[in-house]
């Protein structure tokens, strides 16, 4: 049975002096009016205790465009505005449901420049993209095609720090329905990205060390331009571009490989990393952060909710790696040099092929035994998983190299 899913499709584009222009005043504006909105709302639970609401912000947007001082949020389309309020309200609502912290203000040198126009703010007819205030098309990029008869919803443009543009146009996209059987275990590391239960290992592409002696040379350059001067606007560019580089290939490699591993298999198990707090460690934050595990279990998370595909994230503290996949003995310690071991059973075992193992078989006993998927960590300190079943000392064992 096939599935209808809302999807984004991103492509870029190159727009015109006057397009440029008009995006740029849409960008500052999008972004005055989310701080004044964010501001009222604060100032108004901090002084009065009163909650102001979208709709009580969207009121105040009518006020401002009144004022003298704010009379040029008229020459913008509206719409985007109004997106911006929407997005402030969400950004609460995540608050409120302790998903998030509390919003911040939008800086004009750090946060993302893009305006969201719903289909009233935009023209497509026959492939062809013209927003609000604009007389003449996008000039699109078409690198793939859109789903046929597909009419986007939503429409955002965005601006990267190396100055490209791009245009991200929602639609309604049709998954067929592929069968497939089996389920995967999926260990994570920094040589190896990933190691399945299968014993198949990902090399790690280390997509920032291969340009890192770029990026020191764009690095460089930017430290010698004086603060303020042309010159140091277009080294700037040169330092994003080479991040923008980086970031581009992370992503590409990241979506071949969670598109196959969603398309082999009807189960897959991970472990549910603590990422932030693995940066922590200042020998590995480089490598940690290249490695790019929160955005591959993004991407799994919503391919397997596309596909049908059922995904398992088992708790942190299972000791995936000190526990032998074959005995079920566990090792008292196992330091990360440590890469492969010699269970009392006689097994010998590599390190993280074992430990891919172990995150299988957990994850379809939390399936078969109902337990959840993540956790508590209080009940995680006593060493055992919240479905595992033998007393603590069934599986004691000692390490045996």
């Amino acid at each position: 049975m096939s599935r209808v899913v809302k999807r984004a499709f991103r492509y870029r584009f190159y727009p015109t002096p006057g397009q440029a222009a008009e995006l740029a005043r849409t960008f500052g504006c999008v972004r005055l009016v989310y701080n004044l909105a964010l501001q009222a709302r604060t100032e108004a639970w901090t002084l009065r205790r009163e909650r102001v609401n979208y709709h009580a912000t969207s009121a105040m947007l009518t006020a401002w465009k009144k004022t003298e001082d704010l009379a040029f949020l008229n020459e913008v389309s509206c719409v985007p505005l109004q997106q911006a309020l929407r997005h402030l309200q969400v950004a609460f609502t995540n608050f409120f449901a302790k998903l998030a912290g509390y919003p911040t203000f939008k800086s004009r040198k750090r946060s993302r420049r893009s305006a969201e126009y719903t289909t009233s703010a935009f023209r497509w007819r026959d492939g062809r993209l013209t927003l609000a205030k604009m007389t003449e098309p996008l000039d699109i990029v078409w690198s793939r095609p859109l789903p046929e008869g597909a009419s986007p919803s939503t429409v955002t443009v965005s601006q990267d720090t190396a100055g490209r543009w791009f245009v991200s146009l929602l639609c309604d996209d049709v998954i067929p329905d592929a069968a497939a059987t089996g389920a995967v275990g999926v260990d994570a590391g920094l040589n190896s990205l990933l190691t399945l239960s299968t014993g198949e290992k990902i090399t790690s592409p280390r997509h920032e060390r291969r340009d890192r002696a770029a990026l020191a040379r764009a690095q460089g350059n930017l430290a010698r331009k004086e603060k303020g001067s042309a010159n140091r606007a277009k080294a700037r560019l040169k330092v994003a571009g080479v991040h923008a580089r980086i970031t581009d290939r992370r992503r590409d490699h990241l979506h071949k490989l969670s598109t196959r591993l969603v398309r082999e298999n009807q189960t897959i198990v991970i472990e549910d990393l603590t990422v932030r707090n693995m940066v922590k460690n200042h020998h590995l934050a480089r490598a940690v952060c290249d490695a790019a595990w929160r955005q591959f279990r993004t991407m799994l998370e919503y391919k397997t909710q596309w596909h049908g595909r059922t995904l398992v994230a088992v708790d942190r503290w299972f000791p995936s790696s000190k526990l032998c996949s074959v005995c079920g003995a566990l090792a008292e310690r196992m330091p990360l040099h440590v890469r492969s071991w010699t269970c009392r059973c006689g097994t010998i075992h590599d390190r993280d092929v074992n430990a891919a193992r172990n995150i299988l078989a957990e994850g379809l006993s939390v399936i078969a035994c109902g337990g959840g998927v993540r956790p508590q960590r209080e009940s995680s300190r006593t060493g055992q998983s919240s479905v595992k079943q033998e007393p603590p000392g069934v599986t004691q064992g000692i390490l045996a190299l």
